[in-house]
């Protein structure tokens, strides 16, 4: 059980754009509207059709809050969709950074499993301009899957798209680590060590 969820999950470098997956995930600011490094990556490559369509949600809902997530089309990418998170700005860790974090990839997850996703691609949220410590931003994108993997089942794979060397390293040093721990535990309880 444990082992065919985890075979779900990828770890890639490269650029999130061209990732056919049903929907990629962009690390968005509140309004929307483009911005640097992956949000504006996304915008450019998907073209105007998305920047439309975030407008009017905008102009509906007013700016997005930290740790929300809302969908649109994929435009000209190769992704069905984009779903936008907008993740926290690091202040240091007192501002409820760590949850709001967590809560982009759950908020994420929800809407792809609403809009019947089955493959989805992440990028590495808030870790660029917004200032989130790398090492500890993966930690928690790891936990919350471990935290959630069952309730998301119906989503058969999920990529963790990382732009450089470092933040590839990173990424799967911790799945290798999770993916120990749990066969591990697994394997304790199996044999009724726990």
């Amino acid at each position: 059980m444990v082992n065919n969820n985890l075979n779900k999950i990828s770890i890639i470098k490269g650029d999130i754009t061209k990732e056919s997956v049903d929907a990629i995930v962009n690390a968005a600011n509140s309004g929307l509207l483009g911005g640097s490094r992956v949000d504006g990556a996304i915008h450019k490559a998907g073209g105007s059709q998305i920047l439309k369509e975030c407008k009017e949600i905008i102009s509906k809902i007013g700016k997005l809050e930290t740790g929300k997530a809302v969908i649109t089309s994929g435009g000209k990418l190769k992704a069905k969709y984009v779903i936008h998170a907008v993740g926290p700005i690091w202040r240091g860790g007192s501002c409820n950074e760590e949850t709001l974090l967590a809560n982009c990839y759950i908020n994420s997850l929800n809407l792809a499993q609403e809009k019947d996703i089955k493959t989805i691609a992440f990028p590495n949220i808030s870790t660029g301009v917004y200032g989130f410590p790398q090492d500890l931003a993966v930690k928690i994108v790891f936990k919350t899957m471990k935290e959630n993997i069952e309730k998301y089942k119906d989503i058969k794979e999920t990529k963790f798209v990382c732009f450089d060397d470092w933040n590839y390293r990173l990424y799967l040093n911790m799945f290798h680590f999770m993916v120990n721990f749990l066969i591990n535990t697994v394997g304790f309880i199996m044999f009724g060590m726990i």
